[in-house]
């Protein structure tokens, strides 16, 4: 209707002058509804026209949605593991900082894990002990095998040595004993040297290794115990939390509750724009919105994102074939805005509906001088015609309120 009535200012009303006040016709008399069209049919024309014309203009060049939402991010509360709820420390409603316990489960099971893995790795400390003191025991052996060896070595040795000297003074079968004896004693120390080697390697190698796997034990029961301790993430609110003590929760089936960030939804503005004005919407644009929960605001933006897909044709990879027509309505542009001015989403409930427009602007392409007299001209005319859309929406943000509360059934 304001476009009607822009155009019909400069096409039928000047009409109506010069043959009202330059011709003299009256009203009622040479001026009536047939006169009217007869003689005033090629401004009525020109006037629906340029109307037709300028809306096109207006709502391709200047995007207009009433799909416009403050959503906000949600966090299911799920624990890592299925157990029974032991203890609850918040209501239905309430705050939370994070790091913030919201409910544990029963952790009997964990805390057994947990002083088992702990009991582990005292045993291999004890170990450790008994290996450094087989250690010394096993010095004191070897000490003992290579006394015993040289014994037996210098005792042969002097036997030869007589029976070299003078032949027949000892018996040979002495010397075959000694020499027995000599090799038996080098085979207890050989024993006496493998038995060390083996508890040193224990103590060095084999020990620290079982520590370490008790340790990394110990580290995964103290994180499944952990498990049993559900935190809050971040700074945010609990809803709809209604478990009790005796709850069996299951990360699988359901969360067991909502957890909002705190700054959730006062941030973007997300918005669905024709696809249509797909090569219109640029990052950068000025835009407005005005808001259900903030009646009688326009709140100035900048579009920071625009998608560049249209979530209507996404699909998942399965066992049918993708069937065009089951797409029934068109999808939108998704435009990512925020506001101008610091604060500007204050007072606006997430999750509340808007109308935003987007606004083209043309004046850096017609500063540089670039572009002919005739296309800049047009382009003067294409930014100018977005007044209009920005009166629309300063009257649909004064109606929107009485449409709500009274035109709505209210």
């Amino acid at each position: 209707m304001l476009e009607l009535l822009l155009c019909s200012l400069v096409t039928i009303f000047p009409d109506y002058l010069y043959r009202r006040y330059r011709q003299g016709k009256r009203v009622g008399h040479e001026i009536t509804l047939y006169s009217v069209w007869f003689e005033l049919r090629f401004g009525i024309i020109a006037c629906l026209m340029l109307t037709v014309s300028l809306i096109t203009m207006i709502f391709y060049y200047h995007p207009s949605t009433s799909s416009a939402t403050l959503f906000y991010r949600t966090i299911p509360i799920v624990p890592e593991i299925t157990g029974r709820v032991a203890e609850v420390g918040l209501d239905v409603s309430a705050p939370v900082k994070k790091g913030d316990v919201l409910f544990r489960l029963d952790s009997a099971k964990q805390e057994a894990s947990l002083l088992t893995a702990r009991r582990k790795i005292a045993e291999i400390d004890a170990a450790m002990l008994a290996a450094q003191a087989d250690i010394m025991k096993a010095e004191g052996q070897l000490q003992e095998a290579k006394g015993a060896l040289q014994q037996a070595t210098d005792e042969l040795d002097t036997k030869r040595e007589l029976q070299k000297r003078n032949p027949g003074i000892v018996p040979q079968r002495d010397i075959e004993k000694l020499e027995v004896a000599a090799a038996g004693r080098q085979g207890s120390l050989d024993a006496a040297t493998a038995s060390k080697q083996s508890v040193t390697t224990r103590l060095s190698a084999l020990l620290p290794a079982e520590k370490a796997s008790a340790e990394a034990a110990l580290a995964e029961a103290q994180v499944d115990l952990d498990k049993t301790v559900i935190r809050a993430g971040v700074d945010g609110r609990v809803e709809q939390f209604a478990l009790k003590p005796g709850d069996i929760v299951n990360p699988m089936i359901r969360s067991a509750g909502v957890l909002i960030p705190e700054a959730a939804g006062r941030r973007t503005l997300m918005a669905g724009f024709g696809q249509i004005e797909a090569q219109v919407m640029k990052v950068g644009m000025v835009a407005e919105a005005t808001c259900i929960s903030k009646p009688w605001t326009v709140i100035p933006m900048v579009v920071t994102n625009v998608q560049d897909y249209i979530a209507a044709g996404q699909f998942r990879g399965g066992e049918q074939l993708v069937e065009a027509q089951q797409v029934l309505r068109p999808g939108t542009i998704l435009v990512f805005m925020e506001p101008i001015y610091k604060g500007g989403l204050e007072g606006v409930t997430p999750g509340s509906s808007c109308i935003a427009n987007a606004y083209t602007s043309n004046h850096e392409l017609i500063s540089s001088g670039e572009i002919g007299s005739f296309k800049s001209f047009g382009l003067h005319v294409v930014d100018a015609v977005g007044l209009v859309h920005a009166m629309l929406l300063r009257i649909q943000a004064l109606l929107l309120p009485i449409k709500t509360l009274v035109l709505s059934g209210h």
